[in-house]
């Protein structure tokens, strides 16, 4: 037999790793067959496997032509772009969306101010929450911006001071619609 199978796993045919040594590929071979021989109760089917494992395995110049074949490296997969969704909208798509959220956000607060009704406090909850979404979505937008900018731009040198300000303009923010919200 000169001809084999790279795609059929022999070592696993016989329980053997793939450093099992010609003695225990033997010994293996021979529990086996003991067990899936056909007039023990096996089938014939298995016999054969059985026997066309052991026959690659045992023979040392089939066995390393088998490794070599079966450890060929497989076709490369084709490339799939897996750009993350929130790329795909692009800089305005996510400036418009945090814009979104905010505007929700700022017209969920004002309808739990001034609608005076006690049981609107988990309203204001959502509301802050979604408020929140939209800051975290800004700064995304306003990274992504950064990041679209070539190498050597020098805007992109200047994160520390980005951050700064957009923290600074969100907090300021904030304490405008507590006055707001408060003075009224």
């Amino acid at each position: 037999m000169n001809q084999f199978d790279p795609k059929k796993n022999y070592y696993e045919v016989l329980g053997a790793d793939d450093g099992a040594s010609r003695r225990d590929i033997e010994r293996l071979y021979r529990r086996l067959a003991h067990r899936r021989h056909p007039d023990r109760g096996g089938s014939e089917d298995e016999m054969k496997t059985l026997n066309e494992a052991y026959a690659v395995l045992h023979d040392d110049a089939m066995r390393k032509d088998y490794d070599r074949q079966r450890r060929r490296p497989i076709a490369a997969a084709p490339y799939i772009n897996t750009a993350t969704p929130a790329r795909d909208v692009g800089v305005y798509g996510q400036a418009l969306n945090a814009l979104g959220c905010l505007a929700a956000g700022f017209m969920l607060l004002l309808l739990v101010r001034f609608n005076g009704l006690w049981f609107l406090w988990p309203l204001g909850i959502l509301a802050m929450g979604v408020m929140l979404f939209g800051v975290l979505i800004a700064h995304s937008a306003v990274r992504n911006a950064r990041e679209s900018l070539p190498k050597a731009h020098p805007v992109r040198r200047l994160r520390a001071v980005q951050e700064l300000a957009f923290w600074t303009i969100v907090l300021a923010a904030v304490y405008g619609l507590y006055l707001i919200l408060t003075a009224v």
